[in-house]
């Protein structure tokens, strides 16, 4: 288990301020935020690099605030991979169990099968300026796993891949997680990285983790608007509950009434959160489960490959299959319904 306690740390103008975080041992924990948030900084103070200005760090029970690198049994993969150039990716691979003076024999059994298991054997005797970038990201994995460590943190460890390397790479890192015990802190800024690979997410955000939950809990109930906004919710509406009936919140937005599950008082002001994807289009009134039935009009159709995103006149927006858009045969200023789920309306006070 990894336990940060109270962490704060100045750097320059910036400052990590009061980080309590628990990650378990032998979870992906993804920590998510924007350019900036302290996202790096936070995982160079909890493997050693530096040392926190007040608050602790424990490591599966030890408290090692103070430890060195060596001491932590941490691997740390940077952003740009940090690779020695004139080393081969066989050496490269086995640096950390060469200073450690560890049997040659041993080195070259060890390093074959973290290479095989890393898929890049055939590249054992190529330099890193001959990479591309999925091969070199392999590469410096693979150095930080050849000493065995209990944590391994990732630096925003697929922001320079293309689409197809970042796919795979995503692939082997889940199998090695899978297949151990290690735990895994891996740093992003993307949102869809982050689903695909937490079994928990923490939000970062101006030096301070504001929301920590599964991928569910961080993306359907936001605890505020920033953090809305950030995770892609493109439908904050600001309101007041009017009235509670049958149990349900009824919402004045101004351009919507809208039911939710709430336990905000009437007369409360709040925020409302609708994921785009939850909404359901049609051209005609349906028979449907759904509480929140609207009639709107088409503002803006834009095609987002398989997505089609449609803007309506009554402040939402919604998401749509390209199969379904061109079944519907959607059109500007045509006017349509849309139904949604109490259970996907999110509101918290303002």
């Amino acid at each position: 288990m990894i336990t940060v306690k109270n962490l704060q740390r100045k750097w320059k103008e910036f400052h990590l301020k009061d980080i309590n975080l628990t990650i378990e041992k032998g979870e992906y924990f993804v920590i998510l935020g924007p350019t900036a948030a302290g996202k790096t900084l936070l995982l160079e103070l909890i493997a050693g690099f530096y040392i926190p200005d007040a608050g602790e760090i424990w490591l599966h029970g030890d408290n090692v605030t103070t430890a060195t690198p060596e001491d932590r049994k941490v691997g740390f993969v940077y952003q740009d991979y940090a690779l020695f150039p004139h080393f081969t990716v066989k050496e490269n691979v086995e640096y950390g169990l060469r200073i450690k003076k560890i049997p040659k024999d041993k080195i070259n059994k060890e390093s074959q099968a973290m290479m095989d298991l890393l898929g890049i054997t055939y590249l054992k005797d190529r330099y890193p300026a001959t990479l591309s970038g999925g091969e070199k990201q392999k590469t410096a994995i693979g150095r930080a796993l050849m000493l065995n460590p209990h944590i391994l943190l990732l630096d925003e460890p697929l922001s320079a891949l293309d689409a197809r390397t970042k796919a795979g790479l995503q692939d082997e890192l889940k199998k090695i997680h899978n297949e151990s015990d290690i735990t895994i802190i891996h740093v992003t800024h993307d949102q869809t990285e982050a689903m695909i690979m937490a079994d928990r997410i923490g939000i970062m955000m101006e030096g301070q983790i504001v929301q920590t939950g599964t991928t569910h809990e961080i993306f359907n109930t936001p605890k505020n608007r920033m953090i809305a906004d950030f995770v892609g919710t493109e439908n904050v509406l600001e309101g007041h509950i009017s009235k509670k009936i049958d149990g349900l919140a009824i919402i004045d937005t101004g351009s919507n009434e809208i039911f939710a599950i709430s336990d905000l008082e009437t007369g409360s002001k709040v925020h409302v959160f609708i994921r785009p994807e939850d909404i359901i289009i049609s051209k005609e009134t349906q028979q449907t489960s759904a509480r929140n039935k609207l009639k709107t009009k088409i503002k803006k159709i834009i095609h987002l490959g398989a997505i089609v995103r449609i803007e309506l006149d009554n402040e939402l927006v919604a998401f749509t299959t390209k199969q379904s858009a061109e079944e519907l045969k959607l059109n500007i200023d045509e006017h349509i319904y849309v139904s949604f789920k109490t259970t996907a309306v999110h509101t918290v006070g303002r």
